[in-house]
């Protein structure tokens, strides 16, 4: 397959070179320069467009430091050129090329201030992937062919500092810990369920994923790992455009739908979208062995699981923004997100003693769960300009509620046990869940920004967000003797948890020719009230402080070339799936409880970053060290389950018991580096790799270290005729955790796009892993003082796909967003939304 692939791509390339040699070419040179100063235009963006197809870039470079410039283009063509550079006049000039090994001499093109439009040519030419500014970089999904039919969680593995394992755990900067915003409003939804919410949104949606490094005391100092804002696509005259997108797959379908309209002053744009996935089959296999051997009480437990699941998510939203005049603008939006899953799980466990390896217990366990989400959001801003460029105020208001449900039925067949163990098993009986919960959110915020002398820039803010969690989680015993369910009061959990959040800032920037820097410090108070309507715990306030300072220099060495160093404090607050202290023990052997009586954790980075792009090559690489000394981790031991509070007829025996503390420190350090190469002009190289050491010490003897690392490469290849050749590659080392370490894993695949109608039409085939249905068995390990744990994961990964796209109408307009919005993001969540709320069973 690999031979296949290989030729493949030498074809195109060879196809490609002897049609230019065939051809010919010609030089194109001459000197960019400043119209009255007449000194050479350093870096400006020189393009030759074919003149028959303005959508074809035929050529594209930066000028020298003099502001000359010489590109070979073929011969025997009319052309189009056109210079352009930041806060200057375009230029454009038409151009016929004679015969091979002519030169066309443009001679001197003199540029002006301004930002006077090019009429009449139209231009449109690919954009670069990468942007990279003092605290974030960005990546034009928009721009990469693979976004047409491919999930927002495909596109991931190719965004610079953002690495997704083949579980889909993601990480930023080399943490797990961080925050998602869409249009740079914070969304709870998509931070709570990452994992779920991102492999089912359609890429087609999306325009840019902006991965904030370095937070300013603007944004709320949640989010260890930083931000990753997504910003929907907005379809850039009067008149309307309409994008329709389907796709079908070996496992997944969908489809969407995406509208702008302009009309005066008011701008309007709607999207909805759908998606739908089945996974064949992942099966999970797991032996805990406890080290203390001649414990009568400890078993050493197999489990063999085989779980498939169905899940649907939908979403859509409005926005709309309406310009006062030129200095005011209002704008309002509206979305919602919702779906939903049904899995069914299959598990067989089987206990024996450590030293004899004779049978102890086993039995069969078959569950069932079925749940549902939304998140619905809405939020109003104001933004007031003024006739001091960069002074502006901004006034907003965000409300938002995440409503879930969870129905779940265990039952237990084909029960044995020894005399020892008897009691243990006769625990064990057939139970139905029901569990709902919802966090409604306000929020009230001001900010104000202004420059001073040109160069220094001050801003200052304020924020109180009003946050109502609430979490209902019901359990209900089937009575053997009656054959119906009766509730279970004791081990059922109505838990609420008001968190208001006061917060101010403020913040200073100066920008001095080559050099930037920004500097600022965050307050915020928290008040907690936590509260049992029903199940255990006490009542309880809770009120704390945090002064969260942040600081930033850049130095930029050309306008392509930049070097930062930043130092960030982040926190996190614990979330309702955390704090949560329902008692989930539908795996006899394997319980879970949330703890509500966690702290904040600090955490404390160091981040050295290089940027250079050009049009041919791009580095961005990042070294990143960082620190926590209370971080929130979970934290498994084997225990006599009579230590467990408040469990149902406990048996003596021991039993893993898994929850959350703030544990010891953890240390890494990371390099990511992010490459893009063009080889040739239709031939481009991306790399995205990163890798770390970490340390784990939770403070009592325990300690974990290791190295990691991924890799993610794609080779694009352009044909004539707008087809487009993609293969990918992705792998990644074991994981390192407190307790052991991940699996490693490899993921391979390619695409086949193209484009008709002047790029109204796409059409796109792909496919991934397609040699095997199944991945092969991934193995991990859990050690701790008390046991070991060996385990192994296959699924389903193949993946086929053909997918279409189709536009109609022209709009050359967006709905304008206020610069400033709310953001909320200072809440730590598990990586599953309802994990503390029984989601796991009941």
């Amino acid at each position: 397959m690999k031979k296949i692939l290989f030729i493949i791509l030498f074809l195109g390339i060879a196809f490609r070179l002897t049609a230019q040699t065939a051809n010919g070419s010609i030089t194109v040179k001459g000197t960019v320069a400043d119209s009255l100063s007449q000194t050479g235009e350093a870096y400006a963006t020189v393009r030759i467009i074919n003149a028959a197809d303005t959508l074809k870039t035929v050529a594209m470079a930066l000028t020298k430091s003099d502001g000359s410039f010489s590109i070979k283009v073929p011969a025997n063509a009319g052309y189009i050129f056109t210079v352009s550079a930041v806060g200057r006049t375009g230029v454009t000039r038409r151009f016929r090329a004679g015969n091979a090994g002519t030169t066309v001499d443009l001679g001197r093109l003199l540029v002006k201030d301004g930002g006077n439009k090019i009429k009449g040519i139209e231009v449109v030419a690919q954009k670069p992937l990468v942007k990279a500014d003092i605290d974030k970089l960005s990546y034009n999904i928009e721009e990469d062919p693979d976004s047409k039919t491919s999930t927002v969680m495909e596109m991931l593995r190719k965004v610079p500092l953002v690495t997704v394992d083949g579980q889909d755990n993601i990480k930023v900067n080399g943490s797990g810990g961080f925050k998602v915003y869409v249009n740079g409003k914070p969304n709870n939804m998509m931070s709570n369920n990452p994992k779920e919410v991102l492999k089912s949104m359609p890429a087609s949606s999306i325009k840019r994923i902006e991965v904030i490094t370095n937070p300013g005391p603007k944004y709320d100092a949640e989010g260890v790992g930083g931000i990753l804002n997504i910003i929907t696509t907005g379809k850039g005259l009067e008149g309307y455009s309409v994008t329709f997108n389907a796709n079908a797959g070996y496992s997944n379908s969908g489809g969407g739908v995406f509208a702008t309209v302009k009309k005066g002053k008011l701008t309007v744009s709607a999207n909805y979208n759908y998606y739908g996935s089945y996974n064949f089959r992942a099966n999970t296999w797991s032996l805990m062995t406890p080290l203390n051997t001649d414990d009568p009480t400890a078993a050493t437990t197999g489990t063999d699981n085989s779980q498939k699941s169905r899940n649907n998510f939908q979403e859509g939203s409005f926005e709309a923004s309406y310009e006062i005049d030129s200095l005011r603008l209002l704008t309002a939006s509206v979305s919602a997100y919702g779906g939903g899953f049904r899995t069914e799980n299959a598990t067989g466990i089987t206990a024996t003693s450590p030293l004899s390896d004779n049978m102890l217990y086993r039995y069969a366990q078959s569950a069932v769960s079925r749940s549902s989400w939304m998140m619905l959001d809405g939020s109003i801003d104001y933004q007031r300009l003024f006739k001091l460029k960069g002074r502006m105020l901004t006034l907003s208001y965000k409300i938002s509620t995440n409503p879930y449900k969870d129905k779940n039925d265990n039952n237990y067949l084909d029960k044995e046990a020894s005399t020892e163990w008897q009691s243990f098993v006769d625990r064990i009986n057939d139970r139905h869940g029901d569990s709902d919960g919802n966090t409604t959110e306000q929020t009230f915020q001001i900010d104000y920004t202004t420059p001073v002398a040109k160069i220094h820039t001050i801003e200052t803010g304020a924020k109180y967000i009003m946050r109502d969690n609430r979490s209902n989680t019901d359990r209900y015993i089937l009575q053997n003797a009656t054959g119906g369910y009766t509730f279970d009061e004791p081990n059922s959990s109505h838990f609420r948890h008001d968190n208001d959040i006061l917060a101010a800032y403020m913040g200073y920037g100066l920008k001095l020719n080559k050099f930037s820097g920004r500097a600022g410090l965050r307050y915020e108070h928290t008040f907690q009230n936590v509260k049992y309507l029903l199940g255990r715990g006490d009542d309880f306030k809770l009120q704390y402080d945090n002064f969260v300072p942040s600081a930033s220099i850049g130095w930029m060495f050309s306008p392509t070339t930049n070097i930062r160093l930043s130092y960030n404090m982040r926190i996190y607050r614990p979330g309702i799936d955390y704090l949560n202290p329902y008692l989930n023990d539908a795996n006899a052997y394997s319980i879970s409880q949330g703890n509500s009586h966690l702290d904040t954790e600090k955490n404390h980075s160091i981040d050295l970053g290089l940027n250079s792009f050009t049009p041919r090559f791009s580095l961005s690489t990042s070294l990143r060290y960082a620190f926590t000394g209370n971080s929130i981790n979970s934290f498994t031991s084997l225990v006599d389950d009579r230590t467990i509070e408040g469990l149902q007829n406990p048996t003596g025996k021991k039993v893993m018991f898994t929850t959350y503390k703030n544990i010891g420190s953890q240390r890494t350090a990371l390099l990511s580096t992010y490459i893009s190469w063009l080889i040739f002009n239709r031939t481009r190289l991306t790399s995205n790799l990163s890798g770390s050491y970490v340390y784990y010490d939770d403070g009592n003897g325990q300690r974990n270290d290791g190295w990691t690392g991924n890799l993610f490469a794609g080779l694009e290849q352009t044909f004539k005729h707008d087809w487009r050749l993609n293969l990918q590659f992705f792998g990644q080392t074991p994981s390192i955790n407190l307790q052991g370490r991940g699996t490693s894993f490899i993921y391979y695949g390619l695409s086949v796009n193209k484009q008709m109608l002047k790029g109204r039409l796409t059409l796109t085939a792909s496919a991934g892993n397609f040699q095997n249905r199944y991945t092969p068995w991934y193995k991990s390990t859990t050690e701790t003082p008390s046991f070991r744990m060996e385990q192994k994961y296959r699924w389903t990964i193949m993946n086929l796909s053909v997918g279409i796209s189709y536009r109609i109408g022209e709009l050359k307009a967006t709905v304008k967003k206020t610069e400033r919005s709310i953001t909320n993001d200072d809440v730590k969540s598990g990586g599953n939304k309802q994990q503390g709320a029984g989601a796991q069973g009941n």
